[in-house]
Order: C-alpha cells, then sequence, then structure tokens
C-alpha cells in the first residue's frame, strides 16, 4: 500500500486561515478512499485548537530534536477524523500563541516543524513513501532529506512532492537560519538552491529540491512562469517547469449541499429552487434590506487587494447609484478598504450591507442566498468560494486568472453555453460592464439565468477528481508512470 504523509501548517476543522485549511483538511480525505495509507502532520497550536475535539486527542510520544547544538522538546498527540490519522506536533514555546503566523521567530517555529515531522518518522516507525509539503510553512523538507538527513539510510528513498496554494508566501530568513536552526552547510546556498537576494527563501529551496512541484491551478502553473505572477520566482519555476503540474482544488461535496445544509433556513436542489428564494428573504432580513427581488450580489473573502475588493469599491459606487440591486459584502481585511465599505453602507441603506468579520455559517447563507458571487481577484491560484458558490446555484462573476479561469465559463449568448460569468481586463470600468450584463440577463431574461443556474449546479467540484489527479503524480514521483 501506498504511503504518504501529507504536511502543512494548518488544517480545518481544527484551524483555517485560509484555502490551505480547507485542503488539508479535504485532499487527505479523498486521498484515503483511493486505497493510500495517507496520514496528515500539523502543528499543535494548544489555544486555538478546539475545545470539542480535545477528548479525542491523545499522546503519543515524546523526544527531542537538536536545534542549533540545543536539544528542543517535541510532544507528539495523535488524532483520528474519519479514516484519517492525524500527528499533532507540540511545543509551547513555538506554537501555544494567540495566532498561527506572522511572528519575529517564524523562522525558529516552522524550522522546529520541519524537523519534528521528519525525525518524527523514525519515533513512530513508519517511513512513507513520499512526503507531500505545502506552501513555505513545509517547503523546506526537501532540501532538509537531502541536506541534513541524507545520511539515515531509511530516508533515503523518500520522494517528495511540494504543492503551492498562494506564490507570495515565500519564507524569506537570514542565511544564519542555516546555523541557528538546521545545522547544514552551506553548499546548496545559491541561485539552484534556497538563495535569493543574499536570504535564505524555503520555498525556492522546496522548488528545486522537491521530486515534483504542483499548484492548484492548471492556470496559476502557467501564470506563475511568467514575471506579472512570478514573485521573483518566475525564472526558478522556467527552469523546473518539466516537474511543474497544475492540479484544480476541489471542494467538499457533503459539507456544500443545499440539500443538507445546516446553516440554511430553507433547503433546495437544482429541480426545485422554491427554498433558495425563500433563503434570499432570509438573508435580506438578516442584512436588514429590503425583502425586494432585485438580483442580489455578493462577496465573501479577505478584503485585500488581492481579491480585488479596491476594484470593488471602484466599481460599486455608480453601480449602486444607476441600477436596482442589493449588495452584500462579509470579510475582513485592509483597514482603508473595510473603512471605504463601510463609509459606502451609510449612503446607500437599502441597497448594500457589509459585515466586516468572518463567519462560515453566514458565508454558506450567502452562498444560498444570493443570486450572483463577485471574485475580481488580481490573481487567484485556485479559489474554491466560486466552486461553493455555483454549487449553490449563486452565479459566479470573476476575474479570469488562475483557478477562476479553469472553473469558470463564461455565458455565450450565442450558444447558451456557461455558468457565470467573466472579465480579462483588470480594471473597475470593465467589471462594472460585467455586473451590468449579469444585472440585465437576471432581470430581463430570466429563462437564461434559470439556465446558467442549472449549468452552475450540474458542475462537479468534489475532491475525488483532484484526489485522482494527486494520484498520478504520486506514481510520476515513484516511477510507475
Amino acid at each position: 500500500m501506498l504511503k504518504v504523509l501529507f504536511t502543512a501548517a494548518e488544517s480545518a476543522p481544527f484551524y483555517k486561515t485560509g484555502g490551505l485549511g480547507d485542503v488539508t483538511y479535504a485532499l487527505p480525505k479523498a486521498i484515503k478512499k483511493q486505497g493510500v495509507d495517507i496520514r496528515v502532520a500539523i502543528p499543535f497550536y494548544e489555544k486555538k485548537f478546539p475545545a470539542k475535539y480535545l477528548p479525542k486527542v491523545k499522546n503519543l510520544t515524546h523526544f527531542t530534536i537538536e536545534m542549533g547544538g540545543r536539544p528542543v522538546y517535541v510532544g507528539l498527540k495523535t488524532i483520528k477524523l474519519g479514516d484519517v490519522t492525524y500527528y499533532l506536533i507540540d511545543n509551547r514555546q513555538y506554537f501555544d500563541r494567540d495566532g498561527l503566523y506572522g511572528y519575529w521567530d517564524d523562522g525558529g517555529r516552522f524550522g522546529f516543524f520541519q524537523m519534528a515531522v521528519i525525525e518524527m518518522l523514525q519515533v513512530i516507525e513508519w517511513i512513507p513513501d513520499i512526503i507531500h509539503a505545502n506552501d513555505w510553512h513545509t517547503a523546506f523538507i526537501p532540501v532538509l532529506l537531502k541536506e541534513k538527513y541524507g545520511w539515515i539510510r531509511p530516508y533515503q528513498n523518500i520522494k517528495t512532492q511540494l504543492t503551492i496554494h498562494n506564490l507570495q508566501f515565500q519564507g524569506w530568513f537570514p542565511p544564519s537560519i542555516l546555523d541557528t536552526v538546521f545545522q547544514i552547510g552551506r553548499q546548496s546556498f545559491n541561485d539552484d538552491g534556497f538563495a535569493q537576494d543574499g536570504s535564505v527563501n524555503w520555498l525556492k529551496g522546496g522548488i528545486n529540491f522537491a521530486d515534483l512541484v504542483s499548484t492548484v491551478s492548471p492556470s496559476y502553473a502557467q501564470e506563475i512562469q511568467s514575471p506579472a505572477f512570478g514573485e521573483h520566482l518566475d525564472g526558478t519555476l522556467r527552469k523546473q517547469s518539466g516537474k511543474l503540474v497544475g492540479i484544480l482544488n476541489g471542494i467538499d461535496a457533503e459539507i456544500y449541499d443545499p440539500e443538507t445544509d445546516p446553516h440554511l433556513a430553507y433547503h433546495y436542489n437544482a429541480k426545485n429552487l422554491k427554498g433558495k428564494d425563500k433563503d434570499k428573504r432570509v438573508l435580506q432580513e438578516e442584512m436588514h434590506l429590503p425583502k425586494r427581488s432585485d438580483p442580489l450580489f455578493a462577496m465573501v473573502s479577505r478584503l485585500t487587494r488581492q481579491k480585488g475588493a479596491d476594484l470593488l469599491v471602484d466599481a460599486l459606487e455608480n453601480f449602486l447609484v444607476q441600477n436596482n440591486v442589493q449588495v452584500v459584502i462579509l470579510g475582513t481585511g485592509d483597514r482603508d478598504l473595510e473603512e471605504d465599505l463601510l463609509s459606502m453602507q451609510d449612503r446607500f441603506p437599502g441597497q448594500l450591507a457589509v459585515r466586516i468579520n468572518f463567519d462560515e455559517a453566514m458565508a454558506q447563507r450567502i452562498y444560498a442566498g444570493a443570486d450572483f458571487f463577485m471574485m475580481p481577484s488580481a490573481f487567484e491560484p485556485s479559489g474554491l468560494a466560486q466552486m461553493m458558490a455555483m454549487r449553490y446555484g449563486t452565479l459566479p462573476i470573476v476575474h479570469e486568472t488562475g483557478g477562476l479561469r479553469d472553473s469558470v465559463t463564461p455565458y455565450n449568448a450565442e450558444t447558451g453555453a456557461g455558468n457565470g460569468f467573466s472579465f480579462w481586463e483588470y480594471n473597475a470600468g470593465v467589471f462594472a460592464k460585467i455586473l451590468r450584463m449579469a444585472k440585465n440577463v437576471y432581470a430581463d431574461q430570466p429563462k437564461v439565468y434559470a439556465r446558467l443556474q442549472q449549468q452552475a449546479m450540474a458542475m462537479d467540484f468534489d475532491w475525488h477528481h483532484s484526489a485522482a489527479a494527486y494520484l498520478k503524480g504520486y506514481d510520476r514521483i515513484l516511477g510507475k508512470a
């Protein structure tokens, strides 16, 4: 049986700051169903760990690793969720914090985590065929297996895959980390290894050392090889393009199901959408909007420039003035964008409702109650929300980039094809034009809107498709493909 260790800095349902947490939960679950012995290693953030799961956590063992010439404690806990075993790496000095990331000692924290994950394998006497690392927090594992642990025989045959969920975040640290944390030499501190502008770049090291590098959509895999999207690693990615693949993320069809979603007041399916109409009224009431039949546009997102929140601010004013529409926005992010949206809400009572927080249950009520879902991201490696929206019969309006391009087929008035709307040129005027087009289809062509809705709900983004593609990648790494 194929053995895979999947490792990341976060995993739902324990903790999640974004899409990485969703993937770390859903993808191993889907791969496990394909008959793979896949296990997951994540940190144990004690303060953030949900109380309801604590009774299921078992203390497995403890051991020490060496960091900068000193012994450091590693507590190893385990919990089983469904069929998947999770290993929780515990060290209060590093992980007993109020947040997951953004600390001055993140290099030490995640350097410790990566070494603990590798050294754990001998302790539990389970050596995987493949270690599947995710993003910068675990990207140095392929480097460490060769540069630090290459002399250990059981580790010599372990293959590695690195998945890049967002190239923006790379893990830059001073060269001293090689001594103070990893105790490895500088023979690979060069452009073909992990050096970037005089610093150690963990993600670059992972790209160069991993046996396979994947990103979370085919389009993003192409985009990041260009200077516009490459975040200064486009040269490295072009050089390594022979081992670079793009696999579109999926969604958990059991969680995101309008027939069974416990957060909805009314349930529905593609054959009977009456419940969706009622959920729209419930959402309008919750957001203190008048219960009108106007098209309702929504956005659930981090309110940042990457997510296009600035584009939304620029496009929204005239759109609200000129059209009988309602808009609901849920999320947190950059203070200036939050304030712009709240100020606009004051100017457009009855049309615009802004909630500056994040609430998973409210998000799912928005997916169900809205008519359109806006994702004007400047770039989007994969995107999950557009898939969730389609699952609930809400048509996405997206910028054609990354996974948005791979999952949303724009409406074609001649053929009737499509499952949403999209725009190519990244500016507020073009975005506003597409918003008006969507509004006109809803208001003037209800049969066309209904057909697009059916086509959106017929899309199958279940994780088993992604899992099959990852299994092909594993076979390739092991020389079976």
